[in-house]
């Protein structure tokens, strides 16, 4: 399992955990109300906003809040402008991090990020430092046992995925960002249902780590990143061999 797979699984163990703290129904709602201000209240016509929709009823959050959420975002009730930003940097080992924030604060954010990575053992970057490392992907998952693979990979080229990959309990459709939406409607009129579907960043090298004391200080690291309430989405380029995660939990 590549370690884009291995920490995306490990984030959605953790959205369950999150779901029944809260946390995740604040950075989704943040996620609604910019998706909403930056491309409008029509789910069906703003891709974006049509996908955290559906992330947030996944996780059952009531429909009064996703509704609120939208308005905030569209300027109908009054809200925080959120905004989005972006840091770079290097965790232990060298391993490139990209971070994904909303926030209506620069100053604090990027200060607790920065402690973050200084305390973990690595260091902030400047703009574009490994961004170029790492290239925007749809990416949509399907539970093994409910398709087969040349179903699967008939229906999804088809309507434009670019690759199918097996990831141990489940198969991994790779789309361009604009064409995510499609590959999904498609999975779906096929009786197929999708685990997860979403743009995300796939490094385009890795670093191999097969130390365990070093994998172990860059999952901390990667935790304590997607724990911070501004921090939407965390990648790295890390390939943690199985029998270490497996080690680490």
């Amino acid at each position: 399992m590549s370690g884009h797979s291995k920490w995306a699984n490990i984030q959605h163990r953790k959205g369950a955990q999150d779901a029944k703290k809260g946390k995740i129904f604040t950075k989704l709602i943040k996620e609604i109300m910019v998706a909403a201000r930056m491309g409008g209240a029509d789910a069906n016509a703003n891709n974006r906003l049509r996908a955290a929709i559906a992330a947030a009823k996944a996780i059952n959050m009531p429909k009064d809040n996703i509704d609120r959420a939208i308005k905030k975002g569209t300027g109908e009730l009054e809200g925080v402008n959120y905004e989005e930003v972006t840091y770079e940097g290097y965790g232990p080992g060298g391993v490139a991090v990209l971070v994904e924030a909303m926030t209506d604060n620069r100053t604090r954010t990027v200060a607790e990020v920065r402690h973050i990575f200084s305390k973990r053992g690595g260091n902030m970057g400047e703009p574009g430092s490994v961004a170029w490392m790492f290239s925007k992907k749809g990416i949509i998952t399907v539970d093994k046992t409910l398709a087969d693979e040349d179903t699967l990979l008939s229906i999804a080229l088809d309507a434009g995925a670019e690759d199918m990959k097996d990831e141990g309990g489940q198969w991994e459709v790779h789309t361009e960002p604009n064409s995510l939406e499609a590959v999904r409607l498609a999975l779906e009129a096929g009786s197929i249902a999708c685990s997860s579907a979403e743009i995300t960043m796939i490094p385009t090298t890795t670093v191999e780590v097969t130390d365990e004391e070093m994998a172990s200080k860059i999952l901390k690291m990667m935790d304590a990143l997607d724990d911070n309430d501004d921090v939407q989405h965390v990648y790295a380029n890390f390939d943690i061999p199985d029998s270490i995660m497996e080690k680490l939990g």
